[in-house]
C-alpha cells in the first residue's frame, strides 16, 4: 500500500494520464497543421505533455482538452517564432499523382475525393498559422466556438470572425490552386 508523497505522485500521474492522454491525437493534429512537419509536431506534443504535467497542480478540472490544446498551441507558436528568426518559410509543396487509367466508376470517385482532399490540404497549408489553427480546431477537431476561444485565449467574437475569414481564405486558396492545376493540364 503506497502512502505519502509516492502515493500522491502515483495518483496524480494516473489522473494526469486519464485527463490528457485521450487528447493526444487532437494535440498531434493541431501541432502537425501549425508546424507542417510530423517530427516537429511529435516534439511539440511531447514538450506540451511535459509542460502540462509540471503545471498539472494548477489545473482546476476545467475542460482538459481545451487546457491541453492551449499548451500545445503555445509550444507550436514558440517554435514558429524561433523558425522565423532562423529561416524563411517555404510554401508546402505536395506532388500530385496523375489519375489512374481505371474505368471503374467507384475507383474514379474515390480518386476524385482524394484529389479534392489533397487540394484542400494544400490550400490549408497556404494559410497563415492563425487561420490554419482556426480551421483545425473548429472544423477538423470539432471544438465548439467557446472551446476554440478557450484554447486560443481570444474573445468569442474574434474566434467567429477569424474562423469566417479563415474559411474565406481557404476557399479562395482552393479555387486558385484548382484553377492553376487546370491551366497546367491544358
Amino acid at each position: 500500500m503506497e502512502s505519502g508523497a509516492g502515493g500522491a505522485s502515483t495518483a496524480s500521474r494516473t489522473l494526469f494520464e486519464e485527463t490528457f492522454m485521450p487528447h493526444c491525437h487532437a494535440a498531434h493534429n493541431l501541432a502537425r497543421w501549425l508546424l507542417r512537419d510530423d517530427r516537429d509536431a511529435e516534439d511539440a506534443v511531447q514538450e506540451a505533455f511535459l509542460r502540462a504535467y509540471r503545471a498539472f497542480p494548477r489545473f482546476r478540472g476545467a475542460d482538459g482538452k481545451a487546457w491541453f490544446l492551449t499548451i500545445v498551441r503555445h509550444v507550436c507558436f514558440s517554435l514558429l517564432r524561433k523558425r522565423r528568426r532562423h529561416e524563411a518559410e517555404e510554401p508546402f509543396d505536395e506532388e500530385l499523382h496523375p489519375p489512374d487509367a481505371s474505368c471503374d466508376a467507384e475507383a474514379e470517385a474515390k480518386e476524385l475525393q482524394t484529389l479534392r482532399a489533397g487540394l484542400l490540404r494544400r490550400a490549408l497549408e497556404t494559410l497563415p498559422p492563425e487561420f490554419r489553427e482556426m480551421i483545425v480546431l473548429r472544423d477538423l477537431e470539432g471544438l465548439g466556438y467557446k472551446e476554440v476561444a478557450a484554447v486560443t485565449g481570444l474573445p468569442l467574437g474574434t474566434v467567429m470572425s477569424r474562423l469566417s475569414r479563415a474559411r474565406d481564405r481557404l476557399r479562395d486558396a482552393a479555387l486558385a490552386l484548382s484553377k492553376k492545376e487546370k491551366e497546367n493540364l491544358a
